[in-house]
């Protein structure tokens, strides 16, 4: 593969506090950078840049890592569009929609499942996310968690499966006989199509003792913990993923001192979803609280038809800014380095030297235009791998 050298680079933000100006982003400005076999080679002031096979000019424009979107659930058949405008006309959010989307998913066909997350996929890449996780969880049975995740095999390798989701209506009487499938025959249809096993550890979902058994399987299984928790209210997910020194938690809107305490001593990301407590009216997390205790936070997308319909990284940032005070650094952080810890990945959400060349052109000269301007088309291009993948008009 032939190298290429981006100049023109008006801010260049590496996530790499050791590079530029040694801040959080570690931002260089009047910067290139150069990319070879497909990953970062070099990155510094374009007056010392290396020669290369080919050049690219970004005529000023600022380029940023391209988004780890850590959270979604892309795969699945149908909308909640009618439950959006009842929430919208003063009914509270449940978690109770989810059976309305695993009905639609089960009776959509593989070509639909695929079509549906194909375009969903390319409404992500278009808004800058070159990493992206893909949940099950709308299959609730052997055959369609399995159908669910080979579609999102085909598009990204951080599949998880959640088959602990909720509790599927032909088993509301027999809890334990949902657990004991999820751990026993559907466990072992999905783990070989998943790397992280996921619960949904919350009020009307999974007790404390279901989400230890389902992830005490999946690891036995040889699966990476992952949770969904603490969202509907005060509960145990957060010390239950700390616990399982889980990679993340996510959601973490209702959480104890004691809570935030085990998340920081564990290692375990708190990954939040801004975008389900703007479609669903909910209270939005308190990032600053989590910060300042010296817990790495994650921005993701949580993409599905019921609580956040929503593929846009840079909307997630612009709401991370607006509605949960994180400054317009700590959210691009988030939502590019700290995305990739929740994935425990160290090759993706920067752009120091080794890391993949997965990065973004913003038609705008600095990364604080992401928060300052939402809604607006921003991205121009995006590079996956080294190559361009998107060129905006």
């Amino acid at each position: 593969m032939s190298s290429t050298l981006i100049t023109g680079i008006g801010e260049l933000v590496t996530c790499d506090a050791s590079l530029g100006d040694e801040s959080l982003l570690g931002v260089l400005h009047d910067a290139a950078l150069v990319i070879d076999d497909g990953r970062v080679a070099w990155v510094g002031p374009a007056a010392q840049a290396p020669a290369a096979d080919e050049h690219v000019d970004a005529a000023g424009r600022a380029v940023i890592p391209g988004f780890v979107d850590s959270h979604t659930h892309l795969v699945f058949a149908g909308d909640r569009a009618a439950e959006f405008a009842a929430r919208m006309g003063g009914e509270p959010y449940t978690g109770g929609g989810i059976m309305t989307t695993v009905a639609a998913t089960r009776a959509a066909s593989d070509e639909q499942l695929r079509a549906g997350c194909a375009a969903r996929f390319a409404e992500a890449t278009a808004s800058g996310t070159t990493t992206i996780e893909i949940k099950s969880g709308y299959g609730l049975d052997v055959a369609t968690e399995r159908r669910i995740l080979e579609v999102a095999r085909e598009f990204t390798p951080e599949t998880t499966f959640l088959g602990a989701h909720v509790v599927p209506a032909e088993f509301a009487d027999d809890r334990a006989a949902y657990v004991d499938l999820v751990c026993g025959e559907m466990l072992a249809a999905c783990a070989p199509l998943s790397r992280w096993i996921d619960v949904f550890c919350d009020t009307g979902a999974f007790s404390a003792e279901e989400t230890r058994t389902v992830l005490s399987a999946g690891v036995g299984a040889g699966l990476l913990p992952r949770l969904h928790g603490n969202q509907l209210g005060h509960g145990p997910g957060a010390q239950i993923a700390a616990e399982f020194e889980a990679a993340s938690v996510d959601h973490c809107t209702h959480l104890t001192d004691d809570d935030i305490t085990a998340l920081a001593d564990a290692g375990v990301v708190a990954t939040l979803l801004p975008g389900a407590e703007f479609s669903t009216g909910s209270e939005y997390p308190d990032a600053r609280r989590l910060l300042d205790a010296g817990v790495t936070v994650a921005l993701a997308t949580d993409c599905n038809p019921g609580s956040a319909y929503i593929t846009s990284m840079p909307l997630i940032i612009a709401l991370a800014v607006r509605e949960m005070h994180l400054t317009p650094a700590q959210a691009l952080y988030a939502a590019t380095c700290g995305g990739a810890k929740a994935l425990r990945r160290d090759d993706i959400g920067h752009l120091a030297p080794g890391a993949r060349a997965d990065l973004v052109l913003l038609d705008a000269p600095s990364h604080e235009h992401l928060a300052y301007r939402p809604g607006s088309p921003l991205v121009r291009q995006v590079w996956l791998g080294g190559l361009p993948a998107l060129q905006q008009q």
